[in-house]
């Protein structure tokens, strides 16, 4: 339907033109009339309504307005349009239409109808005043115009630019919070090193312990925003369900039954194994809290095929591997559906999440060229109810054996070489310093790529480069490892990063230089810098050759 002051389409005349039309026109209420073969002749639905009798109910219906609303002739005649109203129509709308008719003027909208069997449409709506030959209104004149596709794209471009715009917020917040992060979980590592009273020693655990949720707070945001470091490795998608199984067991309670359904000789998948269990142990607690007084989450694998339909889901078609959770809870109705991996949207109330589960899986779903699906149907009196999460991830070709993830090493590892550390926060930088000459390394530092590539023109000895990726200036880390390699070809690098924009733009591929995430924890730099170590020194040139640094 036209927007008011917009031109119409070929089968909506004009008010003028269907005012002078009637106005010349005797016999209107002739039901043989041309007037009325012309509104039965068209395709565009169009009633009639009778303002001089009570409640203005609809006169004459065409062919086209019962085929659009599904109500037959019959069904029609004698209501006033307001059955056609539902649960979502405006009330603003409405109140616009009521008086503009008592108004006896012209008016043009869109407004959420629903059909005969109670399926929703946006009906594009022109309604004016028909008047006889001495200026009596006889009757209001409405033309219809199912424009529900148009409505649901545009509805669907905007919540993809505003969920892009908070995507972009929260990953440029997640890259300030991770450097905070940083330096509080470093210094309280140091603290707790460093303190004995048993009092302070349970403060600096109770501090630690909110940095860490603070940290997978962040990870959270950053996978809803796919800014997230991925590490893709291929997966047997059945052996990680059957590793996770007690874990999702104790963490869902004694009141929730877990319920396998595996489908055997899955393909492989390659994904991030942590952001997987991840995504799925946040699944399975909104299920859990689905059921407060407890039920059966089922996990279910399944290999699927996705032809011509997939690309509506904006899937290319192919084999893919879904992983499903379903659960036996009140379900959700299609408005709360919608929204469910909109982030900190939550119907669990103040202080029961943050609304970053579905909205972290969506993310890491979608970074891994999947798709998240939401099944839902609320419980009725005497119903069954429940919801079902999909997520959609390419097959890979063949089968994955699961590897047990390395344990991580209780000892620090140490040295005694040349660290450049490179970091544009202070008190970031302050920190790996001082992790580092802990570890018996000598360290240099530099504020920003710039000043960096001095230090590594001057200095005659560097062992490592450890720099930050996001800096200011023009200089980034990407960049700054790049021309460190070509001043010193056998020089290893470690970065470092707490948002991970860079790297996500060269696609699903894992960068070949090594990345550590903040916050970091002092064993993990350790045996990182360590790692890095040892892998350049093989590198090096055998004695003889010529090499730099």
């Amino acid at each position: 339907m036209a927007e008011p002051g917009a031109s119409h389409s070929a089968d909506a005349p004009s008010l003028a033109h269907l005012k002078s039309a009637v106005i010349r026109k005797p016999g209107l209420d002739d039901r043989g009339s041309v007037f009325f073969a012309a509104i039965e002749m068209t395709r565009m639905p169009m009633i009639l309504t009778d303002p001089r009798q009570p409640d203005n109910p609809i006169a004459f219906a065409n062919r086209a307005f019962q085929d659009l609303t599904g109500y037959t002739e019959a069904e029609l005649v004698g209501r006033n349009c307001r059955f056609l109203q539902g649960p979502e129509t405006s009330r603003e709308t409405v109140a616009e239409l009521r008086q503009a008719v008592q108004e006896r003027r012209a008016i043009a909208t869109e407004i959420l109808n629903y059909k005969r069997d109670g399926s929703p449409f946006w009906n594009g709506i022109f309604i004016g005043p028909v008047f006889d030959e001495a200026g009596e209104i006889v009757y209001f004149f409405a033309s219809q115009l199912d424009v529900t596709r148009r409505r649901v794209s545009e509805q669907a471009f905007r919540q993809a630019q505003k969920m892009e715009a908070i995507g972009q917020l929260t990953a440029g917040l997640a890259h300030d919070f991770n450097n905070l992060l940083q330096v509080v979980t470093g210094n309280l590592e140091m603290a707790q090193g460093a303190v004995t009273g048993e009092r302070a020693q349970r403060q600096l655990a109770n501090a630690a312990g909110a940095a860490e949720r603070g940290a997978k707070l962040t990870k959270q945001l950053l996978s809803f925003a796919r800014k997230a470091r991925l590490e893709p490795r291929s997966l047997n998608l059945n052996a990680l369900v059957l590793n996770l199984a007690e874990v999702a067991e104790s963490t869902l309670g004694s009141t929730v039954s877990v319920r396998l359904d595996l489908t055997p000789r899955l393909p492989a998948v390659t994904l991030d194994r942590t952001n997987l269990e991840m995504a799925l142990l946040n699944v399975l607690i909104n299920a859990r809290d689905a059921m407060p007084a407890g039920g059966t989450v089922t996990i279910a694998t399944a290999s699927v095929h996705v032809n011509g339909n997939g690309r509506a889901r904006n899937l290319p078609p192919g084999d893919y591997v879904a992983l499903r959770v379903r659960d036996e809870g009140e379900g959700m109705p299609p408005h709360v559906a919608e929204r469910a991996t909109e982030p900190f949207f939550s119907t669990k109330g103040p202080g029961k999440g943050t609304g970053l589960g579905l909205a972290m899986a969506h993310g890491f779903v979608q970074q891994s060229r999947g798709r998240l699906e939401i099944e839902s149907r609320p419980r009725t009196d005497g119903g069954d109810g429940g919801t079902t999460i999909t997520m959609l991830f390419p097959a890979g070709h063949g089968t994955a054996a699961e590897e047990e993830p390395a344990e991580q090493k209780a000892i620090l590892r140490r040295g005694d070489e040349t660290v450049l550390v490179v970091e544009d926060s202070d008190d970031v930088r302050a920190l790996a310093r001082e992790y580092l000459e802990s570890l018996g390394y000598r360290v240099l530092a530099a504020r920003n790529g710039e000043e960096a590539l001095g230090v590594l023109g001057c200095e005659e000895r560097i062992d490592l480069l450890f720099s930050d990726i996001v800096m200011p200036g023009s200089v980034n880390g990407l960049v700054l490892a790049e021309r460190a390699r070509t001043l010193r070809p056998t020089l290893p690098v470690l970065l470092t990063t707490g948002y991970n924009e860079d790297l996500v733009a060269e696609g699903p591929a894992t960068p070949t230089m090594d990345v550590l995430g903040k916050p970091y924890r002092k064993a993990e730099l350790a045996d990182r810098i360590r790692s890095a170590l040892d892998r350049g020194a093989r590198a090096m040139p055998a004695p003889g050759e010529p090499h730099h640094g």
